[in-house]
């Protein structure tokens, strides 16, 4: 799910991604616009949009190429043609399609009421398939983004003439988790799905929380525009306030307790989903019913995850989508691909540099070009060939793309890096018998996440220099020595941790951090010296250490194991370099600040918000420690 602004909204819907634009003109002349408002099973009729090519014949068929999405399939109206498209991206326009668009039910001019993360995806199962002919139930027709996925495609088929029977269908963000549920249960003609960065299990490690705790800015943002309610459809949704912050740190600091955010100057109780996601602080049925994960098994369809190692948004479900579809799908055509890629940065013109980092190489046109086209057009048009290996992943340290077999690869090695006294990493267990930092946490200063006085998310907080906070007396820092030859590290991060809290809770945010030596050259203008790139970060909800279901406050002073995983890297930490560890406990205010004492976070008062005396343990009892997995240089 996007939730950084509705420029992106935009931007990412089909047929207006940004790319060099043919205009409306050219589109007319090429396809024939057709708006159609398609029954699903229980009656409710979701807005569709389709483009069919003027050179479609029994004799020249085009496969179907679908995206379903919650951000609008207009422009609406048979007479108003887009001003680039009709596809994602003009690789796929040039490769002609019947391309669909379709608004998700209870989204802008589709009918029924909408649900966030509805796969529900058992009820496929039980719900009498469409056009069959049955005695009127007694309970209302289950129905749900699979159901309403394969009633589309069917009517399609049916009534979309000059179709070569293939569909494919892809999205990205919110669109990829609609990719993803079209795939349990799947119409037989769909032979190709894509699910790009695709929102997966919102609780564990997509948009709304990760690992429980609360991604505040965000959401707080997103759900302005997306949680607006509505009557009936409607073509497009007003915000619910006016929020233009110049300081967003400063901003929800002076909010103070989230409970605030429903004062009648921001929602006010108007925003369902955003209730929702306080109401439901654990990880219970709610969230539960919405993690599409145990759902992708025996999966028929080819699928190309996508997703890219910068996506602060929804890195967690490519890697878990693609995990879910590879461990409960034998046989499956299931590849992976991962980038240096912000969320959707593969569809942009060009993507060869983010910040201080370049690739040498156009990344997301290699996508298009390479990987993308030639997916569908293989799967839909029988063309070419895709010859693509299981997981093809950027080197964020060597900018080079490689192949693997299998993701993690099979080869890699476990490696342990222990905390050690005096701000060191090493990789030898500890040998002290009593050793560890003291610090205070105080959620009145809570730690920023980015440097600066920043207006909105500051999109490259995902590798930036973290000597912002690197002296800030509640960060510690554990610092390796300098490589003796580069170090391939590839696949999740696991941080095992001791600590101990003189309240009853606390986060726990884990840094890995590549430190660049002093002979580092400037960069895209920036001095790269001694510079602390950030390369993967997490956080954990200390309360939900032992479970998500059923959380458990910290005994005050008791030293206690915290164990949790950060989503997977591919970066060669180079000869040279120094492998640097940072532990704080807020991340501020990406995510919500923890009071640090056990209390419903979502009803919390200010009084409840207290600071909190650290102990991080590094000794032969509490041998706190990351643990990587380590490929062949």
């Amino acid at each position: 799910m996007i939730r950084t602004s509705l420029l992106i909204f935009g931007m990412l819907s089909l047929g207006s991604l940004g790319y060099a634009q043919s205009d409306s003109v050219s589109v007319r002349q090429n396809y024939t616009k057709l708006d159609r408002q398609i029954s699903m099973r229980d009656g409710v009729k979701l807005y569709t949009v389709i483009y069919v090519p003027k050179d479609a014949s029994k004799t020249n068929p085009y496969p179907i190429l679908m995206e379903r999405t919650p951000y609008s399939a207009g422009p609406y109206g048979e007479t108003n043609y887009p001003k680039s498209g009709p596809g994602p991206n003009k690789h796929l326009s040039q490769e002609k399609y019947i391309f669909v668009s379709q608004d998700v039910r209870g989204r802008y001019m589709s009918e029924g009421n909408f649900e966030e993360m509805t796969p529900g995806l058992d009820s496929y199962s039980v719900a009498p398939k469409p056009g069959k002919k049955t005695a009127k139930p007694a309970t209302p027709v289950p129905t749900d983004e699979s159901t309403d996925t394969y009633d589309t495609i069917e009517w399609l088929l049916k009534n979309i003439p000059n179709n070569n029977g293939r569909v494919g269908l892809m999205g990205i963000s919110y669109p990829g988790f609609y990719a993803s549920a079209a795939l349990p249960n799947a119409h037989p003609a769909l032979k190709a799905v894509s699910p790009q960065a695709p929102v997966t299990d919102e609780f564990i490690g997509d948009d709304a929380r990760h690992n429980g705790a609360f991604f505040l800015l965000d959401n707080f943002s997103f759900m302005n525009y997306f949680d607006a309610p509505r009557k009936g459809p409607v073509e497009d949704y007003d915000p619910m306030f006016a929020w233009r912050p110049t300081d967003v740190y400063k901003f929800f600091l002076e909010l103070g307790p989230i409970k605030n955010a429903n004062n009648p100057s921001y929602f006010n109780n108007r925003a369902k989903i955003w209730n929702e996601y306080l109401q439901h602080d654990t990880y219970d049925d709610y969230w539960q019913k919405r993690n599409i994960r145990p759902h992708l098994k025996n999966i028929k369809p080819a699928t190309l995850v996508v997703g890219g190692w910068f996506d602060a948004e929804d890195l967690f479900g490519a890697l878990r989508t693609y995990e879910a579809i590879e461990k409960q799908s034998t046989g499956n055509q299931n590849k992976l691909v991962m980038g240096p890629w912000t969320h959707g940065a593969w569809a942009r013109d060009n993507w060869s540099q983010f910040g201080p980092l370049s690739f040498g190489q156009n990344t997301a046109q290699y996508f298009r070009d390479k990987l993308e086209s030639t997916f569908f057009a293989f799967h839909l048009k029988e063309k070419g060939t895709f010859d693509a290996p299981e997981a093809l992943v950027f080197d964020t340290g060597t900018n080079q793309w490689k192949s693997f077999d299998a993701w993690p690869p099979r080869s890699a090695q476990s490696r342990s890096f222990y905390l050690a006294p005096a701000q060191k990493l090493t990789t030898s267990p500890p040998a002290d018998t009593d050793s560890y930092e003291e610090y205070v946490s105080d959620p009145a200063k809570p730690v920023p996440y980015t440097n600066g006085v920043q207006a909105r998310r500051n999109n490259q907080y995902v590798i930036e220099d973290q000597r912002f906070v690197a002296n800030r007396p509640d960060v510690v820092v554990f610092e390796s020595e300098p490589l003796s030859e580069d170090m391939a590290v590839s696949g999740p991060i696991n941080a095992k941790l001791f600590a101990s809290t003189t309240r009853t809770d606390a986060d726990f945010i884990v840094k890995i951090i590549d430190v660049l030596p002093d002979s580092a050259k400037v960069v895209n203008g920036i001095q790269m010296a001694n510079y602390q790139r950030l390369i993967r970060a997490e956080v954990l909800r200390g309360r939900f250490r032992n479970s998500f279901s059923k959380p458990e406050p910290f005994k005050p002073g008791e030293v206690t194991s915290v164990t949790f995983q950060l989503p997977d890297v591919m970066h060669t930490f180079r000869k040279g370099h120094r492998l640097m560890i940072q532990v704080q406990h807020s991340w501020f205010p990406i995510v919500d600040r923890n009071p640090q004492t056990f209390v419903n976070i979502s009803t919390a008062e200010a009084s409840d918000f207290q600071k909190a005396t650290m102990r991080l343990y590094h000794d032969t009892s509490h041998p706190s420690r990351i643990e990587v997995l380590l490929t062949e240089k």
